[in-house]
């Protein structure tokens, strides 16, 4: 089963056992939370469930593996011919998920 998921503004196509980093979620490590997909489809495309907003009754189990922070972003700001330059940057907080199952 395939399934398009929304967490944290980003939306993701997940698979079972798939590892993916989204922003930061509330859990602590190892525990588990369920959300509902946006679509659900079979691995061959013959079965498909779109609903709005979510697939009604649909259950997707996502473990918690790990809270860390990512890459460092930079921000640079400047105009020209002002002689106006702005240098920032901030490392994201991120949390790496694991899914559980699709249903």
């Amino acid at each position: 089963m395939i399934a398009v998921i929304e967490l944290g503004g980003n939306q993701f196509i997940v698979r079972e056992w798939d590892i993916i980093d989204v922003k930061k979620q509330d859990g602590e490590l190892e525990s588990i939370f369920n959300i509902e997909a946006l679509l659900i489809a079979s691995e061959d495309g013959k079965e498909l469930k779109v609903w709005t907003p979510t697939v009604s009754g649909s259950k997707i189990e996502l473990k918690v593996i790990d809270q860390f922070k990512g890459e460092k972003i930079r921000i640079f700001k400047m105009k020209s011919k002002k002689r106006f330059a702005r240098n920032n940057g901030f490392r994201p907080k991120l949390t790496k998920v694991q899914v559980v199952s699709i249903a």
